[in-house]
Parts: structure tokens; C-alpha cells; sequence
């Protein structure tokens, strides 16, 4: 099991810094995010200032873009980065892609799906010279002149994980791509009886394995020596719980425990604008399900419990304080196989 460090930055600035941290902690892979940053502008910016660290985006709004934007910018971060790139891309939820981003939400998973066969053809047709022919029910891509063919990618072409929590885009990660990005709000029971057999009916459906297929999870984790920081740390993963609970698209997460009134209650209040208030309505149950508390010891084993012989890279929260996340990481690699 790999593991890995992710950030929410203010500024390209900000998210270089962070993969300059990831890089000295000896993690393996830095995931940019896309909030505040465009996200292959902070990739290609952490890029420049890393040398050994893999980079990698979680996410970046694949259908607020189209596959040959993608395509380009992502071709050009693995060529800067000499091949440590991997593309971490997602939908989004209806409400940013409609009202943010302006742009079509209608049947996300099979939007998906073609989007990521349609970056396959454009880079096979960059790579072989061919002729570019891309013809699905939502992307076209039909023309590629000499200027705008910058030809093989010296380092190959990156690999393409998708964000996924409901079972038909979890199944279309498992047919197209190389891997899944897990969301923080998931636990363990959720992923072993909702997710893995989504993606194995993905991958039947392609005619492949899950072999070398990643699955990649940022967990929620509160771990501290210090008791009293460990309760900040809950208190910031309650309001977390509380802000993902309200949601409707990670919905199938609190059925599956039987919490679809919580689910309710957070949706009504944020609607309200009720935010400051809705961590009180998360039972502990649910943050004990969904999150991992205790020293970094304790969270290291508890993290090798749930998830070591399923998930292949653990993304270690950007909230833990270096020391603590320094502990927590080297914890988990007395105890889990590289």
C-alpha cells in the first residue's frame, strides 16, 4: 500500500509548498485539489518544484472541461513532470456543473465513461499518428492538424482514476479506468458491499480484471499524541461528515447504515443556511464509522483493520500537523506491505 498526502490550497503557491511537504515526509504521490486553483495549473506548478514525488489531481471537474482540454493539459503535466503525473478527474455534483460551471449534468456516469474513451483517443492518436475519430453520444472529436499534434508523450500517457461513489459511476470507473478515487465519506462496510462489487461489474463488462487496478482513499482521520488536539481534530471531521452528509449525491452511503434521517435533517438545514449548526446533528456513530480516531499508533492499526487488503493508497489528510502525520505515516508503514 502506497501512501500518499493531499491539500486543500489557496493558492498555486500554497499547493506547491504543500507537495514540497508531501516530498520531505517521504509520501509517494501529492493529489492537487480543485477549489480556489485550477488544478492542473497547481499541478504542473507543484510539478516544477518536486523532483521525486508523484502528482496527481483529486479531482479535477472533468465535465466542466471537455477530453481534448483535458487531454492537452494533462498531456502537457506528464511531460513536465517527467512522467509522475496521474489524472484523478470527477463529475462534480448537478448543482456546481449547472449553476458554477454553466455546462450539461444529464446522465453523469455515462457522461463519464466517454469522457475518459475519448482522452484514450485523443492521446492513441497523438502517440501513433493516426487519424483522430471519436464519435459518441456526448463527445465528438473528428479533427487533428499537424499543429495542434504534439505527438508521443516521451513518458507515456498517464494513468486516469475516477471519483465515484454511487454504483454506476463506481461501475464506469471500473470498466474505463485505472483506478478510483474513493471519497473520505465512505466506511468500511460501504466499500466492501457497495463498492468493490461495483467495480467488479465494471471491469466483467470490459472483459478485464481489477488486477493493478488503484484504489485510492483520502480517510478521514483524527490522530494526535495530545488529547486535546485529537478532539479539535474530531470536532473538524464532524463538520465534514455534516457537510458531505448534506448532500444528496453520497446519499447511498447513509442508506446503506440505515442514517437516511440524518441525511435528511442536513440536507433541510443546509438548505436553511444552517451550517454552523449542523455538526450537532452527527450521531458519533457516524463518525466513528466513517472516521478513524486515536493516537497515530492506535490509527495506524485501525486504518490496517478496515482497509488494508482492499485499498491500494491511503491519502493522509492535509489537517493533521506535520509531526502527527510524520507519526501516523510511519505507523502505517511498520505495519502494511509497500
Amino acid at each position: 500500500m502506497r501512501l500518499d498526502g493531499t491539500g486543500y490550497h489557496e493558492s498555486l503557491e500554497h499547493a506547491a509548498e504543500q507537495a514540497l511537504a508531501a516530498e520531505a515526509d517521504g509520501l509517494d504521490t501529492f493529489w492537487v485539489t480543485e477549489t480556489k486553483t485550477d488544478a492542473f495549473l497547481a499541478a504542473a506548478v507543484a510539478a516544477q518544484r518536486t523532483g521525486r514525488i508523484g502528482i496527481g489531481t483529486n479531482i479535477a471537474v472533468a465535465l466542466a472541461r471537455s477530453p481534448m482540454t483535458v487531454a492537452v493539459q494533462a498531456n502537457d503535466v506528464q511531460a513536465l513532470c517527467g512522467g509522475r503525473f496521474a489524472l484523478g478527474l470527477g463529475s462534480q455534483v448537478k448543482g456546481h456543473i449547472e449553476r458554477r460551471f454553466s455546462m450539461p449534468y444529464d446522465r453523469p456516469a455515462a457522461r463519464m465513461r466517454e469522457f475518459v474513451l475519448a482522452i484514450r483517443a485523443i492521446w492513441e492518436a497523438w502517440a501513433s499518428g493516426g487519424t483522430l475519430e471519436f464519435q459518441g453520444e456526448f463527445y465528438r472529436h473528428s479533427l487533428m492538424t499537424p499543429m495542434f499534434d504534439p505527438g508521443p508523450n516521451p513518458h507515456g500517457t498517464p494513468p486516469i482514476l475516477l471519483a465515484a461513489v454511487g454504483p454506476l459511476m463506481t461501475q464506469a470507473a471500473g470498466e474505463v479506468a485505472d483506478g478510483i478515487m474513493l471519497h473520505g465519506f465512505t466506511t468500511e462496510a460501504y466499500l466492501r458491499a457497495e463498492t468493490v462489487p461495483a467495480l467488479e461489474r465494471g471491469a466483467a463488462k470490459a472483459g478485464r480484471t481489477l488486477d493493478g487496478f488503484q484504489l485510492v482513499l483520502p480517510c478521514m482521520v483524527a490522530a494526535d499524541e495530545d488529547p486535546a488536539r485529537r478532539e479539535e481534530l474530531v470536532a473538524g471531521v464532524r463538520g465534514q461528515i455534516a457537510f458531505y452528509g448534506s448532500t444528496p449525491a453520497y446519499r447511498r452511503v447513509l442508506e446503506h447504515h440505515g442514517w437516511e434521517e440524518v441525511g435528511e435533517r442536513l440536507t433541510a438545514m443546509s438548505k436553511r443556511g444552517e451550517w454552523a449548526a449542523m455538526a450537532g446533528v452527527v450521531p458519533d456513530e457516524m463518525v466513528e464509522r466513517i472516521a478513524v480516531v486515536g493516537t497515530p499508533a492506535e490509527a495506524a492499526a485501525e486504518l490496517e483493520c478496515r482497509f488494508g487488503d482492499v485499498v491500494t493508497r491511503l491519502v493522509l489528510p492535509d489537517v493533521l500537523s506535520g509531526p502527527a502525520r510524520q507519526a501516523l505515516a510511519e505507523a502505517l508503514r511498520a505495519r502494511l506491505p509497500a
